[in-house]
């Protein structure tokens, strides 16, 4: 496809063919600034060649340039004992929290605080494996006492978003911010003058373009399940939770206290 693609896309994919394993560790802006371009030129040599984005080309050449005994977490091989396997699965996962603290914006975490603490009414929408975190964030919030409704489905997602108003807040879960369903969902809520936040590992998505606030998780795995930005994305969650909790400690302590005394008869 080289000679169909603009002068600016040519550097990019030429960068890419001269050693593709370096990309599967780079974020976007790094392979703008490695091969002497913009993150729009980047993503517009993504879709050049028939990809979504950039995080479909980094999945298709992590699967083509993979060998046999390199499998889902870095540095895994197949002689590997379980000691050797477990060590590496949670050094992965550190990592990712590591680098999702150290990237997190924190301007953009206040504002999400300061939309769910003024909020009349709180949607939780995602799908698929971005379930967990939907239902968590959920639990969470409506435990200290916020008017919290988490959907899953998307039809239902929809309907809900259709009947709130600028008082409210949705909050979208994806992991690579290509999901439909959810893009969508963000889409209506901007329109009914929500407040919305996303919370994704792909900043660049277009489920952020209808995001006022984008709070994103870092993780360098390309198993498909891509566990280790799940767990980043579980601690955003719980930051948001402990932020919005000390905005009224007594409050949220006490409904957090209501809440464990009505279950407490099912557990002696």
């Amino acid at each position: 496809m080289l000679p169909t693609l603009a002068e600016a896309e040519v550097r990019v994919a030429r960068w890419l063919l001269e050693d593709p394993h370096r990309l599967l560790s780079l974020s976007m802006a790094q392979v703008a600034l490695a091969s002497g371009v913009s993150d729009t030129t980047v993503l517009r040599f993504c879709r050049s060649v028939g990809f979504r984005g950039f995080t479909d080309v980094k999945l298709a050449v992590a699967g083509d340039v993979a060998e046999h005994d390199r499998l889902m977490v870095e540095g895994l091989s197949a002689d590997d004992d379980l000691s050797s396997i477990c060590a590496k699965v949670f050094r992965a996962d550190a990592q990712a929290l590591a680098d999702t603290a150290a990237t997190l914006d924190m301007q953009e975490l206040q504002r999400a605080v300061d939309l769910l603490a003024g909020a009349r009414r709180v949607i939780v929408i995602g799908v698929g494996t971005s379930i967990p975190i939907v239902l968590d964030l959920h639990h969470k919030l409506f435990r200290i006492g916020l008017d919290c409704v988490a959907h899953t489905d998307s039809y239902l997602q929809l309907m809900a978003t259709a009947l709130l108003d600028m008082q409210d807040v949705v909050v979208g879960i994806s992991h690579s911010g290509t999901s439909i369903d959810p893009a969508l969902t963000l889409e209506k809520a901007r329109e009914r003058g929500c407040g919305t936040i996303a919370i994704t590992g792909n900043g660049q998505s277009p489920f952020t373009k209808s995001a006022d606030v984008t709070l994103l998780s870092v993780a360098s795995e390309l198993r498909p399940e891509a566990l280790a930005s799940r767990i980043a994305q579980m601690a955003i969650v719980d930051a948001l939770y402990v932020a919005l909790s000390m905005r009224d400690p007594e409050r949220a302590l006490e409904s957090e206290r209501r809440a464990f005394d009505s279950v407490i008869a099912k557990m002696i």
